[in-house]
């Protein structure tokens, strides 16, 4: 019996972390060949505002697998209108294959969530369920809950160990638009997107009006971080105002400070390495506070920012002996923007109209004690900007 596997998705766009699970399926479940489907229109997620088209997606996916014949690639979803329900897939292909074992893949959101997709019966009926699992632990009791349901209601599941690379096509499109994806980028795909200019790759950034710059960054943004951002750049303004800083100044360094927030601990170490950029002992410790760091070349290298913005971003977070007057606003903003509340804060925004110094202590006497209290390492920046104030 010929066994057939199914990988459906957005692929917008394909990453080697796609290629790795279709590859790992193929010898896992022993398969005779995997069908990769590109949807036309996802029916649990909208493609973001300017991705390619449903042709271009196709292409992609073509040149990501063109060096893999057990597997091939399917426009069956592109040419059918609506919403690309994998239902109507599976039984498409059940017509085709009346006498194959089909193994349709899917991760474990769309597993976990599986029973509200359209027709799951008839999609248990017609296919074993194939799901791509990395053996972590936080997921392993609801992964195998799931399984233990779906096979009482007479499915078929199996789980399929893999080798996942821990990359999302979110956080690929933020690496493309900071111009550091190509590790991610299986052969061919990379030329693709920069020869029809797909994802922002060739846009220009550089000393965009505020406008502008605002609709971008929050583009870059998890949705859940906007709020903070935009606050922090009010604040910023405000702050500036109060003590005569560059105003313009305050508000771009507000608006980019957290532009690479998004980015996982070991893609914030991606970008450094694709940036050249060599990391002390602290910042490879601790890769997910490497965002200040991060933002700060993004906001050099790809929206053109001067040294005065771009300083502010690196050290908003932990500040640093002799800190500038922009410095201390964006490290005090991001601090105790609207968005912000617990205790001691209130004393922060008042110190922060009254006394910038006696705000910029608080906030690192704060983060000290913090960090204290879990266990977690501390910056020697912090250390070192805490001496700096208690001496001067």
């Amino acid at each position: 019996m010929e066994r057939i596997g199914i990988y459906g998705g957005t692929f917008n766009p394909p990453h080697t972390g796609h290629i790795q699970a279709a590859k790992d399926a193929v010898e896992a479940l022993k398969l005779d060949k995997l069908i990769i489907i590109p949807a036309h229109v996802a029916p649990h997620k909208e493609l973001p505002e300017g991705s390619p088209s449903p042709e271009q997606r196709l292409e992609m996916v073509k040149l990501a697998v063109a060096d893999y014949p057990k597997i091939e690639v399917s426009d069956r979803e592109l040419k059918r209108p609506g919403k690309s329900y994998t239902y109507l897939t599976i039984l498409e292909l059940r017509r085709q294959y009346p006498k194959a074992q089909l193994f349709l893949l899917m991760g474990t959101d769309m597993f976990l969530a599986f029973e509200s997709w359209m027709e799951p019966d008839i999609i248990m009926a017609n296919a074993v369920i194939s799901v791509l699992y990395r053996g972590e632990k936080g997921e392993r009791d609801a992964i195998f809950a799931q399984k233990e349901h779906l096979e009482a209601r007479g499915g078929k599941i199996r789980i399929v160990k893999n080798q996942i690379l821990a990359i999302s096509s979110t956080n690929l499109r933020r690496l493309l638009a900071f111009r550091c994806a190509e590790p991610f980028l299986p052969q061919g795909v990379g030329e693709y997107i920069r020869e029809h200019s797909l994802y922002e790759t060739t846009a220009d950034w550089k000393k965009l009006p505020m406008e502008e710059l605002e609709k971008v960054v929050i583009r870059l943004l998890n949705p859940n971080r906007v709020a903070h951002v935009l606050g922090c750049r009010d604040t910023a303004m405000e702050l500036a105002k109060r003590w005569g800083a560059n105003i313009d100044d305050a508000a771009r360094a507000g608006l980019l400070h957290d532009v690479t927030k998004a980015l996982d601990g070991p893609l914030q170490l991606t970008l450094c390495r694709e940036y050249g950029t060599i990391l002390d002992d602290f910042g490879r410790s601790n890769p997910k506070t490497l965002h200040a760091l991060t933002g700060s070349l993004v906001a050099e290298r790809i929206f053109g920012e001067s040294p005065a913005v771009v300083s502010a971003i690196r050290h908003h977070t932990t500040g640093k002996a002799n800190m500038s007057l922009l410095e201390k606003i964006i490290y005090v903003a991001d601090y105790m923007e609207p968005c912000r509340n617990f205790q001691g804060v209130e004393k922060l925004r008042e110190y922060a109209f009254s006394d910038i110094d006696a705000a910029l202590k608080l906030g690192l006497e704060m983060t000290l004690e913090n960090l204290v209290s879990r266990e977690l390492d501390i910056s020697p920046e912090t250390r070192e900007a805490l001496e700096f104030l208690n001496n001067h």
